[in-house]
């Protein structure tokens, strides 16, 4: 099997989430931090029941501190480079999760001049487009507007910067170039960029002046960044952040990589319709199942490729039970395709309804998410 490639910048082929916890360092997620993040929320959400949230760093630690009442913050964000896909919201919503059941803020990056400085087809008109719609998106998930602030790096560089340099000066270029392959050609934004990314995981103990724990969740591809920030952020007196990663919800066309917005045909996009949606998985969601009905019924199919499956484990089928009903039924060739994938969509669409609703109401809503200093 050919070496798949996980960095923030590309996801290539198969991915062993085994092999990647020990390649990068990771603690996986064990029954002892589920009990631990199940004693203060009151239950745990489905994503970490099944694993879809499987690794992290110092959550051991972050969740010890909750304990003594030094409440941690949640960090994530996005680079507008295009619409919004399920991979992202998936993300999102977990993080809303927290965000809801531990009581504290998040602060969402939006990391505007990263996608103009790494992709050549972008300008930043095209950036500032995707900013105002990407931020629709993260305010349609209903996270709290009151514990909710959005950092715009071109818009809060002023607060950004100061404290970008502090990181900056600890980073080699060799690191940066370890990290993310990066050669001579590369541009020297993209370079320095990382600084930039690093600020938000401490800018609250800057901003209250205290040392404040951080919780960043993320998917896993994402790790190279945050290993630099807890390497660098010790050096400047603050906190390592903490961090819960996920594995990648899978692109329609089967189990390699990761969902792309770049590749919008085969991604299902949060302003889909109903119909692109149906016509989306019917065309493009990659199956498990057997190449006739009679082939099926007798051998069943294989849950564990399918998309459609898959998309109701990660994200649309939240009840176990039920799960696991459709499972068995796929597995022994009483569910054919064609109903998974029919059961799939009209959970996609009832899921993507309420979001779009909440979304068109968003705009409205812009200026009370961004940060005010």
């Amino acid at each position: 099997m050919k070496r798949a490639v996980v960095d923030p910048y590309k996801v290539k082929g198969e991915v062993d989430y085994n092999k990647l916890i020990n390649e990068f360092g990771l603690e996986k997620i064990d029954n002892k931090i589920l009990k631990k993040i199940e004693k203060h929320a009151g239950e745990l959400h489905f994503m970490l029941r099944r694993k879809i949230f499987f690794a992290g760093r110092d959550l051991n630690w972050v969740l010890g501190e909750y304990e003594k009442g030094n409440k941690f913050f949640l960090y994530t964000g996005v680079g507008p480079s295009g619409p919004i896909h399920l991979g992202h919201l998936l993300v999102w919503y977990f993080t809303k999760w927290l965000q809801d059941k531990f009581d504290v803020d998040l602060y969402f990056q939006f990391t505007d001049e990263e996608k103009f400085l790494y992709r050549k087809d972008l300008s930043m008109e095209d950036v500032q487009k995707w900013l105002n719609e990407n931020m629709l998106d993260v305010i349609a998930v209903g996270f709290n507007p009151d514990k909710t602030h959005f950092i715009i790096d071109t818009k809060h560089a002023g607060i950004l910067y100061p404290e970008a340099i502090k990181v900056a000066k600890k980073i080699t270029f060799s690191t940066i170039k370890a990290s993310f392959g990066f050669n001579d050609s590369t541009n020297i934004g993209s370079i320095f960029y990382t600084s930039m990314q690093t600020v938000p995981s401490f800018l609250p103990s800057v901003l209250k002046k205290k040392k404040i724990p951080c919780l960043i969740p993320h998917a896993v591809d994402q790790d190279p960044h945050f290993r630099i920030t807890r390497d660098i952020l010790p050096k400047l007196g603050y906190y390592k952040p903490a961090s819960i990663q996920c594995s990648f919800l899978p692109p329609l066309e089967g189990n390699l990589g990761k969902m792309s917005s770049s590749k919008s045909n085969k991604a299902i996009l949060t302003t889909d319709s109903p119909e692109q949606v149906k016509k989306k998985i019917n065309k493009y969601a990659f199956s498990g199942g057997q190449p006739t009905i009679e082939e099926h019924r007798k051998k069943g199919g294989n849950p564990d490729v399918d998309v459609s499956f898959q998309y109701l484990r990660y994200l649309f089928e939240e009840d176990d039970n039920k799960l696991k009903q459709i499972e068995e039924d796929y597995r022994s060739g009483k569910l054919l395709t064609g109903e998974l994938k029919k059961y799939t969509i009209e959970k996609i669409n009832n899921f993507l309804k309420q979001h779009q609703e909440r979304r068109k109401k968003a705009e409205k809503l812009i200026d009370k998410f961004i940060l005010k200093i």
